[in-house]
C-alpha cells in the first residue's frame, strides 16, 4: 500500500514531538508522500510545528481527533510507539472516532487494529503494518551473488538516524540519475516507501531470510540498494541488526551516530566505545572474520540535531579527524560526501 498526494493525513502524535516515542510520525512529516493536514498532540496544541520539530513545514497542531475534522483528513496515521505497543485508552478512543468518521487508519503498532473494526465504510481501510510476511525462508547468503551495491546503515544506538540517512542518500542518488532504491525494514520506513518488511514482527529464525528475499527482489533492477538499519550491535535489547547484516550481505556500511552520546539511551551503564572501535566491530561482524566478503564503513552520518549550526560543523570535523572517514549530517548539510565515498568503489 502507498500513501499518495491524494490522501490527506492527520498524525496521532500525543507526547511524540517533545518526547521520545514519536519518531515514526516525525519521519512521515519529513519524508512522507501525502500532505499532513494536522498533528494531534494535546501537549503542544496551538504551537508552531516547524519550531518544535525543525522540519520546515507549518502544520496545525491540535489537541484531539475531533479538532482535525475541520481539516478534512481521510487517513489517520498512528505516529507514536507507546511502551508495549498498546495505545492508552484515551488515545484509542480517538482511533475509534476516526473509524466512525470514515477515516482510514495506518497502524504501525505491534497490536493489529483490523480485528477491532471488522465493518468499514466503502473505500475505508486499516493498514496494520507490523504483520509477518508469508512464505518465509531461512537465510542462505544468496544476496552476495548480486552485482549491485548494498549499503546498510548501522548505528551506535537505536533511533540515531539510520532510516533518515538511507532515505536521504537514496534520494540524492536518484537525483544523480542512479538506479537506486530505499528498502524499508521498520514501520516508519514502510509508511514512507509503501513497501518493505517489518523486521521486528518476524520470527527471529526467519529474519535474515526475510531481509535476503527483499534484497533479492530489488537487486537485479537497481545499481544501489539502501537498506534501512535497525537497532545496534551495542544495544543489549537489539535483535534486528545481525539478521540485517547477514540477510543483505552488504557491500558497504554507513555508521550513524548522535554526536556527544556516550552511552546507550536510558542505559548509562552501557557505554559506547570510541568510534574507531565501533568501526572495527561492525566490519569484523560483517565479514565474520573472513567467512563473508568484507564490508567497509565508507563514512559517518552524524546526527547534530541538538547542536547549533557552527557547533555542528565543528562536530563533523572532529569526527572526521577521529575516524579518518568522510562525515556529515545528511539532513542538515546534504549527503554528497557520503554518496561520493560509496560510489568511489562502485562499478556503476
Amino acid at each position: 500500500m502507498l500513501l499518495t498526494s491524494d490522501h490527506r493525513v492527520a498524525i496521532l502524535l500525543h507526547e511524540g514531538i517533545s518526547g521520545t516515542q514519536g519518531k515514526t510520525g516525525l519521519a512521515y512529516i519529513r519524508y512522507g508522500g501525502s500532505p499532513v493536514v494536522a498533528i494531534i498532540d494535546a501537549q503542544n496544541a496551538g504551537q508552531s510545528s516547524s519550531a518544535l520539530t525543525g522540519i520546515a513545514k507549518d502544520i496545525p497542531i491540535v489537541a484531539s481527533l475531533q479538532d482535525t475534522l475541520d481539516y478534512n483528513p481521510d487517513v489517520l496515521l498512528i505516529g507514536i510507539a507507546p511502551s508495549g505497543g498498546i495505545l492508552p485508552d484515551a488515545w484509542y478512543e480517538e482511533v475509534k472516532l476516526a473509524v466512525t468518521q470514515g477515516i482510514s487508519i495506518v497502524n504501525g503498532l505491534h497490536t493489529p487494529l483490523s480485528p477491532h473494526f471488522p465493518i468499514l465504510k466503502d473505500g475505508q481501510w486499516i493498514w496494520d503494518i507490523r504483520q509477518e510476511p508469508v512464505g518465509l525462508r531461512v537465510g542462505k547468503a544468496r544476496t552476495k551473488s548480486l552485482s549491485c551495491q548494498r549499503i546498510l546503515t548501522i548505528g551506535t544506538d537505536m533511533s540515531v538516524g539510520k532510516m533518515s540517512t538511507s532515505i536521504e542518500l537514496n534520494r540524492l542518488a536518484q537525483k544523480r540519475g542512479i538506479k537506486s532504491k530505499f528498502l524499508a525494514t521498520g514501520q516508519g520506513g514502510i509508511m514512507i516507501a509503501g513497501e518493505g518488511i517489518p523486521l521486528d514482527a518476524i520470527r527471529v529464525d526467519f529474519a535474515a531470510g526475510a531481509v535476503e528475499q527483499m534484497v533479492l527482489e530489488s537487486g537485479k533492477d537497481h545499481d544501489i540498494l539502501w537498506i534501512e538499519g535497525q537497532g545496534s550491535l551495542l544495544h543489549p535489547g537489539s535483535t534486528a541488526t545481525l539478521p540485517l547484516i547477514r540477510g543483505s550481505q552488504p557491500t558497504d556500511l554507513i555508521l550513524v551516530h548522535r554526536f556527544g552520546q556516550i552511552h546507550i539511551k536510558d542505559l548509562p551503564n552501557i557505554l559506547i566505545p570510541p568510534l574507531t572501535e565501533v568501526i572495527k566491530l561492525y566490519e569484523m561482524v560483517a565479514s565474520a572474520g573472513g567467512t563473508f566478503e568484507p564490508a567497509k564503513i565508507k563514512g559517518i552520518s552524524l546526527n547534530t540535531f541538538h547542536l547549533d549550526h557552527e557547533d555542528a560543523k565543528t562536530a563533523i570535523t572532529k569526527v572526521q579527524d577521529e575516524t579518518g572517514l568522510p562525515c556529515t549530517d545528511v539532513v542538515r548539510f546534504g549527503g554528497d560526501v557520503l554518496l561520493d565515498a560509496v560510489l568511489s568503489g562502485s562499478k556503476h
